[in-house]
């Protein structure tokens, strides 16, 4: 006779699993939009967050006064230009915390922000793929560099535009510096596929950021702005806070399954592309 095992889960049990206490958390950028949401999320979890600031454009104040009442928290400058600001940014983590369990590579530019480094648009170009893309490269290999410790997470923010989908119209600079990103996580993923870390891609689609105000929304009248989002999928923005809650489950140790998974985050932007295309 056949019997029914009864399971029983407590709600302490489900939560156990989505804790990082103990963990420390490296999110490049964070001072807004993805990045922001993501350090709250991590810090709300448990883990103790280093996030950064570019040197001559922010002050350590500057961005810390963005989290109010926020333990655990400490600020690290990196300009991902610069290799020797990489290394420093993240020795000094580990000088900090003494490891880092999870990298969340967030910082780039995008359109609307490239510009304040040139007005040359050959030059943005380049700055566009030095940062997101080779910057993103030099992050992840410092990082494997550390220790290889057990249940070590590194998730790369890219995008549905290049990271999944081409969007006619799209510049391309920002569109290869994305597809770059979702092919390095790939790569690293089948490298390190014996080894204790995990590596992901997340691929927002139109996110409620001042980023893509400022490179989309903004260009457009009240009503091109109205008949926009009601041409999204759902007929809305996606919100940070929706991308930080992926973030989070990457950085559990539930996320394994998803070593290698370059994830479609845009609520189907990216299966059906030409819904902001042939607006």
């Amino acid at each position: 006779m056949n019997r029914k095992k009864e399971i029983k889960i407590s709600n302490y049990d489900i939560l156990s699993q989505f804790s990082l206490d103990g963990r420390v958390a490296l999110v490049t950028g964070g001072s807004g939009g993805i990045g922001h949401a993501c350090v709250k999320r991590l810090l709300d979890y448990g883990a103790k967050v280093t996030l950064t600031y570019i040197k001559g454009t922010e002050t350590p104040e500057m961005v810390l006064e963005k989290f109010t009442d926020a333990d655990g928290i400490t600020i690290q400058p990196l300009n991902l230009n610069n290799i020797n600001s990489i290394k420093n940014c993240i020795n000094g983590v580990v000088q900090q915390h003494g490891q880092i369990d999870i990298l969340v590579n967030n910082a780039a530019v995008g359109s609307a922000t490239v510009g304040k480094f040139s007005d040359d648009s050959e030059t943005q170009d380049s700055v566009m793929l030095d940062i997101n893309a080779d910057g993103t490269l030099k992050m992840c290999q410092q990082f494997l560099t550390l220790p290889d410790i057990p249940n070590r997470k590194l998730i790369n923010i890219s995008s549905v535009g290049g990271g999944i989908a081409a969007f006619p119209g799209f510049r391309l600079s920002d569109g290869m510096s994305k597809a770059a990103v979702a092919f390095l996580t790939r790569q690293l993923a089948a490298e390190t596929v014996h080894s204790a870390v995990d590596v992901f891609a997340v691929c927002p689609g139109a996110t409620n950021t001042e980023m893509f105000e400022a490179s989309t929304l903004s260009k457009l009248s009240l009503s091109e702005r109205k008949r926009f989002l009601l041409n999204l999928p759902k007929k809305r923005l996606i919100e940070p806070e929706e991308i930080a809650t992926i973030v989070h489950f990457l950085s559990c140790s539930l996320s394994s399954v998803l070593h290698g998974s370059v994830i479609d985050a845009s609520m189907g932007l990216g299966v059906r592309p030409g819904l902001m295309s042939e607006y």
